[in-house]
């Protein structure tokens, strides 16, 4: 059994499964559904001692003690899938994870999840994390987005991990093909709410982000709700004739699901090949040349976690890792070189 202790932010919600949802760390791996099981089983007290109702009213600061039970076999099958390993020791796992990889099982994608994969690659190894006998998912990448992740083997290693995350200590750097450009003196760009410029031309972008209010498989850029997101961008290249996209970095200060799409689309800078987020933005088939048609026709977001920095948590180790672009991304940069 293990305790974990969430105290109630400003602001929250009355109930306390909602406020319980938005308060746990990310790295915790609670959702709301599994926090409603641990309230009605009676794992969460509270200033007055347990707590059994999920409606229950909280109040700011108050501190309320979750009993995670101990972890039980996964009924999560193995699946023997190749995977690109970058790093791999006895407490963690560094992932180059294909596009078009679902990182954890969900409704819809039961199977050849990157965790089935891990279950298989690392057997017996495993020992138990959130609740179960399974890899230590620390932060997730998209189905669709390629690149670099660190999976916790050990609970030691775990919860090592999920401190740096939620200290935005670790380094990630991604690379993204994207529509428009970077440009301090853009009125529209310095118009748009959330949005501001750091030294060396960097756009930050800056505010919450939560559940889309009428499509719930979408998250949604907010300002009086929702979790707190720090997006900066800074322009690599600029392309076509004239420079209509961009080769552009991203860096996550937060890990909020779907962030860098959200906000890039937010700035109206959305992302080539995102069907969700990418917005009506597009650039003309003139200034793209014989790119257009690619550019057209990309079947994801051209989005690729390019760089991973932690250090290792229990060694202190500073460890950082590199992915070089998937050959789809590759290819499209290199046409949309040759339109420039």
């Amino acid at each position: 059994m293990s305790n974990l202790v969430v105290t109630i932010p400003a602001n929250p919600p009355e109930r306390l499964d909602k406020a319980l949802a938005l308060a746990v760390p990310e790295a915790a791996a609670l959702s709301r559904s599994r926090l409603a099981r641990l309230i009605a089983d009676g794992a969460v007290s509270g200033p007055d001692g347990v707590v059994r109702d999920g409606k229950a009213r909280v109040a700011e600061g108050q501190d309320y003690h979750i009993a995670i039970p101990e972890p039980e076999a996964v009924e999560t099958r193995p699946e023997a899938i190749p995977l690109v390993i970058a790093h791999e020791d006895e407490d963690l796992i560094v992932i180059d994870k294909p596009a078009g990889m679902v990182v954890h099982p969900a409704p819809g994608s039961p199977n050849g999840t990157l965790v089935n994969a891990l279950l298989a690659h690392c057997g017996d190894t495993l020992s138990g994390i959130g609740g179960e006998k399974r890899p230590g998912i620390v932060h997730r990448i998209d189905k669709d987005t390629s690149g670099l992740l660190v999976v916790a083997k050990s609970d030691r290693a775990h919860h090592g991990l999920a401190a740096q995350f939620e200290a935005h200590s670790a380094q990630r750097r991604y690379l993204a093909l994207a529509h428009g450009l970077i440009d301090g003196a853009d009125p529209r760009l310095r118009g748009t709410p959330g949005v501001s410029f750091e030294d060396g031309a960097v756009l930050k972008i800056t505010s919450r982000l939560s559940r889309h209010a009428t499509d719930r498989q979408r998250q949604a850029v907010y300002f009086d709700k929702g979790r707190h997101a720090v997006t900066r961008a800074r322009m690599l290249e600029r392309l076509g004739r004239p420079p209509v996209a961009m080769l552009v970095e991203c860096r996550l200060e937060t890990g909020r699901t779907h962030q860098i799409r959200v906000h890039m689309a937010h700035a109206g800078l959305g992302l080539i090949g995102d069907q969700v987020y990418g917005g009506a933005r597009r650039a003309s088939a003139k200034a793209l040349g014989a790119a257009a048609e690619l550019v057209a026709a990309f079947p994801r977001q051209a989005l690729h976690a390019a760089h991973l920095g932690f250090d290792h948590p229990v060694t202190g180790q500073p460890l950082s890792f590199d992915s070089p672009l998937p050959a789809d991304m590759q290819a499209l940069l290199d046409a949309l070189r040759a339109a420039t």
